[in-house]
């Protein structure tokens, strides 16, 4: 066998397999040029969420939902009702949300829920709302 042909066809292998490497690495469907399913949620923490009682407003109870969402990822708002039903859901990716949640005023104490989603990741905030009516009697003399 000739050597020459021998290192022509070492070379001819070697170099159809850098072109091979090359365009697999280059190709979207193998990197994460595409956005593919390889991105990761972001956590969440205590710090970023909060929901408080604003008080009462047109025979309803106010409450204001705020998340502090740096990355601006999708994230999931969910509240659910005092059987664990879920009664509002909606995706949102603000980086600095904040919404106002009006629950009608029942005669009942009512359990609302709410919940913020990314991915797997999930804070929970639940609330009591216990109504309480007062009645002053005043007697004068006529």
């Amino acid at each position: 066998m000739n050597t020459i042909s021998v290192s022509t066809r070492v070379v001819k292998a070697i170099t159809a397999t850098v072109a091979a490497v090359v365009l697999f690495i280059s190709n979207p469907t193998a990197t994460l040029a595409n956005g593919g399913d390889h991105k990761k949620t972001a956590t969440l923490n205590d710090e970023q969420v909060n929901v408080q009682y604003v008080g009462t407003k047109d025979n309803s109870v106010v409450f204001r939902v705020n998340f502090e969402n740096p990355t601006a990822e999708k994230f999931w708002l969910i509240i659910k009702n005092d059987a664990g039903e879920v009664v509002y859901r909606k995706q949102f990716n603000d980086a600095h949300f904040s919404k106002s949640v009006y629950f009608q005023k029942e005669e009942s104490d009512i359990h609302p829920t709410f919940v913020i989603r990314n991915g797997e990741n999930e804070i929970v905030r639940q609330f009591a709302v216990n109504r309480t009516i007062t009645e002053n009697t005043v007697v004068t003399r006529l």
